[in-house]
């Protein structure tokens, strides 16, 4: 295989492997497609491009991913997609049902060591994500993502939708250059979150210094408060805590309250407040696909008080500030409602 400078080379038989790997954060997926359009334009000549993987993690938007749905879904042509899936959801302790799966999953694969992937699966260091995707090929997220794909998408709500005038409380993380921004709202009566706004860094290398449009920001907020009756508004004060006060004084300070995210006890009482309305369906969302990005993006990590969400590395160009932003609305919403201004009552003049 050959590429040359301007993109448009010679190829002739491409191998793309572990292309469940292969995701925008390490710039699999432009890879990927560089190689693909050689391939395309060669196709007629005898150019292949094949593809092999482990089952993929629905979350990470893989070029796996993408190969899967474009096949399987979306019936597009030319796509030779063959796989072997042992059954889902086998007890991983049950020995002879782990090793029924390991022999669905490996079909006439002879020379697999099916006694060693056996001890491998129920190993109890393998964590049972690991165990799926990896051995019994199964589409599996991974076992530290904070949220179940499923879960979130079952608390899809495109039928009520929010309207002007419509109770709500807001979360706020601020960032200034590499970290996002952003505004994340929860209607009170049936807590469900919607975006007020997203500033993310474009990674574009064009714009090296590029910040957050800190007056955009501003706007929003107001618009927000204008648009909506706002009862109870947390942000993360760090790089805003001059803006922060500046909204005190005016939507009033009995709305627009510090939240420091940096203190572990709270803030984990708060992600597992979220965590688990989204594990039952107490919360809704209308489907913003920034909104469930960063959600899905998050991964735990423990701590002496509990579980937080992070990255899931320090250098990760996932961002999860708008999961941020939704743990602080969500606890919000349930101070706001503790307070008792859920359809409160508004004072009235009257006259004799």
């Amino acid at each position: 295989m050959s590429i040359d400078s301007a993109g448009a080379g010679a190829c002739r038989f491409v191998v793309c492997d572990e292309v469940h790997h292969w995701v925008e954060s390490n710039a699999g997926t432009y890879v990927w497609e560089t190689l693909d359009r050689n391939v395309q334009k060669t196709a007629g000549a005898g150019s292949r491009l094949i593809e092999t993987t482990n089952a993929f993690n629905p979350n990470e938007a893989s070029i796996a991913q993408r190969t899967f749905e474009a096949a399987m879904e979306a019936g597009a042509k030319r796509i030779l997609y063959d796989c072997r899936e042992a059954v889902r959801d086998v007890d991983l302790k049950d020995e002879e049902a782990v090793r029924a799966a390991v022999i669905d999953a490996y079909g006439d694969s002879h020379w697999v060591d099916v006694d060693g992937i056996v001890e491998a699966v129920m190993d109890p260091r393998t964590s049972a994500a690991i165990a799926y995707r990896f051995y019994l090929n199964n589409i599996q997220e991974n076992a530290d993502g904070w949220l179940i794909k499923s879960e979130w998408d079952a608390c899809l709500d495109e039928d009520d939708p929010i309207k002007p005038g419509d109770q709500i409380s807001i979360g706020f993380d601020g960032s200034l250059r590499g970290d996002a921004t952003g505004l994340i709202g929860c209607r009170l009566r049936d807590g469900k979150l919607f975006l007020l706004g997203l500033w993310e860094n474009p990674r574009d290398p064009k714009q090296p210094d590029w910040e957050v449009d800190v007056l955009a920001v501003e706007a929003a907020v107001k618009r927000a408060f204008d648009t909506y009756k706002v009862e109870w508004f947390y942000g993360d004060p760090p790089y805003w805590q001059e803006a922060l006060g500046r909204f005190a004084i005016t939507y009033g300070d009995d709305r627009v309250f510090e939240y420091w995210t940096n203190k572990p006890m709270r803030m984990c009482e708060a992600t597992e407040r979220l965590h688990s309305a989204v594990a039952v369906g107490d919360v809704k969302h209308d489907g913003d696909a920034d909104l469930t990005r960063h959600m899905l993006n998050a991964v735990t990590r423990e701590v002496p008080q509990g579980l937080l969400i992070t990255k899931d590395s320090p250098r990760s160009k996932k961002k999860i500030d708008l999961a941020v932003c939704a743990i602080l609305a969500f606890e919000a919403r349930a101070d706001a409602i503790a307070d008792g201004r859920l359809n409160a009552r508004r004072g009235r003049v009257v006259g004799f």
